[in-house]
């Protein structure tokens, strides 16, 4: 899927939501584990119920890992599902890998050839020869951790490495790699402050966006001072949504949550245009 695909689908949804899918047998309602697969069961409902609203899907993989084999044939069984009836959508594998080489082409044939999603998260510690294998696939994406919504972000990542701070450094090192307009990159919704800097670094680049809701970043703040001319923005909710209730009404309930949003986010898109 190209980014101009992307912001076509949201200009006519009207919506730049991306739903987290961090399904946790734990917090799912009770009556979906008698399914034979009770994740991929709460994926789908959540899935059809919302798909309207939304226009992309973040599965977190270690919600998948912790339950060995049945956990990746879940979370394979989610992929084909979305890619099959809703191909419209944008899909997230939320993996945070960061390896060299050979290892880093592996991974990308698992996530972009084997399972069939449009994009994954890397991290950038290793450096060029870690991003770039990832960067050689066509019409996939590859989003860099830049700036994350976690209070250890401050531990190095807003530190001063000669003369800017380290995520800086990340973003115009990350400019100069092969195909780097297929990157895009993650920035915390509860770094919304440090927006500006970033688009001055990246005007036009699509940050994905944590942190909205249960974390306690701000939708307008992130749009105030992170979209773009062609919006560049997917903001994130997993739990706010998925989880807005574990009884049968589960996929109603997490419709309802993502209709706020969307309706919020259709105000911010008509105020900027």
């Amino acid at each position: 899927m190209t980014a101009q695909f992307l912001t076509e689908e949201i200009r006519r949804k009207e919506s730049f939501l991306c739903i987290g899918l961090d399904t946790d047998l734990d917090k799912i309602p009770a009556y979906l584990l008698k399914e034979e697969d009770p994740i991929f069961a709460f994926n789908k409902a959540i899935i059809d119920a919302t798909h309207h609203l939304c226009v992309a899907y973040k599965p977190n993989t270690a919600f998948y890992e912790a339950y060995g084999i049945k956990g990746w044939q879940a979370l394979e069984k989610t992929i084909n599902y979305l890619n099959e009836k809703y191909p419209e959508i944008f899909t997230i594998a939320d993996a945070k890998r960061g390896d060299i080489g050979n290892t880093s082409t592996r991974y990308a044939k698992a996530f972009f050839e084997n399972l069939g999603f449009d994009s994954v998260t890397i991290a950038p510690y290793m450096g060029k020869d870690s991003v770039e294998p990832f960067l050689a696939f066509k019409d996939k994406h590859t989003i860099l951790l830049a700036l994350t919504s976690n209070m250890g972000a401050f531990d190095f990542q807003t530190k001063q490495l000669e003369d800017q701070e380290l995520y800086k450094k990340v973003l115009q090192t990350s400019l100069t790699y092969e195909n780097s307009e297929n990157l895009m990159y993650v920035v915390g919704a509860t770094k919304a402050s440090f927006l500006t800097d970033i688009r001055k670094i990246v005007p036009q680049s699509f940050l994905l966006v944590p942190g909205v809701g249960a974390q306690g970043g701000s939708l307008q703040e992130v749009c105030k001072y992170g979209m773009s001319d062609n919006v560049g923005l997917l903001v994130n909710s997993s739990r706010g949504i998925i989880y807005a209730s574990n009884q049968e009404d589960f996929a109603a309930a997490a419709a309802k949550k993502a209709l706020e949003l969307q309706k919020e986010m259709s105000e911010e898109l008509k105020n900027r245009n």
